[in-house]
């Protein structure tokens, strides 16, 4: 059998091998494109993560913080994903919850922020907050103080009491953290002083001809935290309350907002009220402060210090001077520097209440005029916070205290002492009565009625109303009155002389020595005072005949 003599083409044989090469090469290649391009795509999906420390207010006014910044971005979002929202968990403790930021369009997410809130500014739960504070979070972490109109007195006492709390867990961090804090804040003061960015991701103009930033003023940016601060202050509807039911004017509302933004201008923080009813600047300025900034629509951020339940006052834009505009004769300078002193206090404070930002006293009105006084000597002498609560008064303090104080309080309003309280008062009263009438006529005092008469010695005084004949109960009340015996006419102031006169001759005891002397005497002396009794009769009677 002949042979194969079939035979295969080197052309084809080397084209088919080198094009076997060539489609393995381009795989590769195409391989490699895709796995950079899905390395690309993964690593821009990855959210940014932003941190809010929540400080402040109570479950509730947390809740509405958080509903305003993420309300309207997660009701689209539910719309679209049929996603459940987020729980928030805030009720004991540190509480955490989070929400994704929507740009523009509500299509693209542009961050994740993770809220961290605490109420109570507790020694306790200074652990809790320093391991959220590291190198990487730092510089993405904004920290958020809550106030609330109800109670703007307290402002100040509550603002302290966050802040020592915060500088007693900054100190604590390593030497890492601080480094990085101090970055932060370097890049936090040239922010809109030329040359820079302004907070809303705007390009500063430059206010110098090197484009240097400006420095910082008097008063600015002298006790840094080392991490961006913002105070929202809520529930601006119940300025309104206090200009109607507290008589507040004009002058308390620009007191408030003086001594805030000389405070916080120390701290380069920044200033917002809000009302839950209104749209406000609030997802703006907090969004901004987070370095969050939209890619197709810029929200510009505008400073309001005009419209008094809509102030915005962003960092680094204000200064002494606009502060003094607001109203004349506000020291800005001593309250500025008195709270340096304010700051030097230990923590936990001597005489700090605690959660007092609830606003709710406890016990009597006296007893919390009295815990007041006592705060007011432990603050340091020309603390702010006493300046504070001079010029911004509580009208809930006691009656007496307002009456000695220059207040604007004229609530027609008046509350009642509690119904078991007043009882317990009543009763002690009742029992102190009891215990002096006890020891004055004696513990047998109530069956002394039941007792007969007792002679008494003239010179023992007045007799004791309980234990006096029935006769001289009556010559008490007896007055000149004549009644008619058997047409005789008696007059009774005489009639009861004559009985007198009886019972004094009749007091010999039997036995004595005068006894049978006495009997005679007495038997004669009768038989005279009933011939006296009678003639007096028929004078009487012939008198008023004539």
């Amino acid at each position: 059998m002949a042979g194969n003599t079939n035979r295969y083409s080197s052309y084809t044989t080397a084209s088919v091998g080198s094009g076997s090469d060539g489609k393995n090469g381009e795989k590769a290649e195409k391989k490699d494109l895709w796995s950079s391009m899905l390395d690309g795509v993964a690593s821009a999906k990855r959210l940014p993560e932003k941190n809010i420390i929540l400080l402040g207010g109570t479950v509730d006014s947390q809740r509405e913080f958080f509903e305003s910044l993420s309300n309207n971005e997660l009701r689209r979002t539910l719309d679209r994903n049929t996603s459940r929202m987020p729980p928030v968990a805030n009720s004991f403790a540190l509480g955490y919850t989070y929400y994704d930021v929507l740009d523009a369009d509500q299509e693209d997410t542009l961050a994740r922020i993770s809220l961290y809130t605490l109420t109570n500014p507790s020694p306790s739960f200074a652990s809790l907050l320093k391991p959220l504070l590291t190198p990487q979070t730092i510089p993405n972490t904004l920290i958020v103080i809550l106030l609330d109109w109800s109670q703007p007195w307290k402002w100040m006492r509550q603002l302290r009491e966050w802040i020592l709390l915060l500088r007693t867990v900054l100190i604590s961090l390593s030497h890492e953290c601080m480094a990085t804090m101090e970055e932060v804040m370097l890049s936090w003061r040239d922010r809109g002083r030329g040359g820079g960015t302004n907070l809303d991701g705007t390009t500063a103009l430059p206010v110098a001809d090197d484009g240097v930033a400006l420095p910082p003023g008097p008063g600015e940016w002298e006790d840094a935290l080392g991490i961006p601060l913002c105070v929202v202050a809520q529930n601006a509807e119940k300025m309104e309350y206090l200009e109607k039911t507290q008589s507040w004017k004009e002058e308390e509302f620009d007191v408030v907002l003086q001594f805030m933004r000389t405070v916080l201008l120390r701290h380069g923080a920044s200033l917002i009220y809000t009302t839950p009813s209104l749209p406000s600047q609030l997802p703006s300025l907090i969004h901004s402060s987070l370095g969050i900034h939209s890619l197709l629509k810029k929200q510009p951020l505008k400073h309001n210090v005009i419209d008094r339940d809509k102030i915005v006052v962003p960092p680094n834009w204000d200064s002494w001077g606009k502060i003094r505009v607001l109203r004349e004769g506000f020291d800005v300078e001593r309250v500025s520097n008195a709270w340096t002193a304010d700051l030097d206090q230990p923590f936990p404070h001597p005489q700090s209440n605690g959660n007092t930002s609830n606003g709710e006293p406890n016990g009597e009105s006296g007893e919390a005029v009295h815990d007041q006084e006592e705060e007011d000597d432990d603050d340091p002498q020309g603390s702010t916070v006493r300046l504070y609560e001079l010029s911004v008064q509580d009208p809930t303090m006691d009656a007496l205290q307002l009456a000695g104080r220059d207040t604007h309080s004229t609530e027609l309003e008046v509350k009642s002492e509690d119904t078991q309280a007043f009882l317990g008062k009543q009763l002690k009263q009742l029992e102190t009565f009891k215990k002096q009438h006890d020891e004055t006529f004696g513990q047998d005092f109530g069956s002394s009625r039941n007792k007969p008469f007792k002679k008494i010695e003239e010179d023992e005084g007045a007799l004791d109303p309980y234990t006096r004949p029935t006769e001289a109960k009556v010559l008490e009340h007896i007055g000149p009155v004549q009644f008619n015996m058997g047409g005789i006419q008696v007059d009774a102031d005489d009639m009861v002389q004559r009985l007198k006169d009886r019972q004094a001759y009749g007091t010999s005891e039997p036995g004595s020595p005068t006894d049978e002397v006495g009997a005679e005497a007495n038997a004669q002396m009768d038989t005279e005072n009933l011939q006296a009794f009678f003639q007096g009769l028929m004078n009487r009677k012939s008198g008023t005949g004539k």
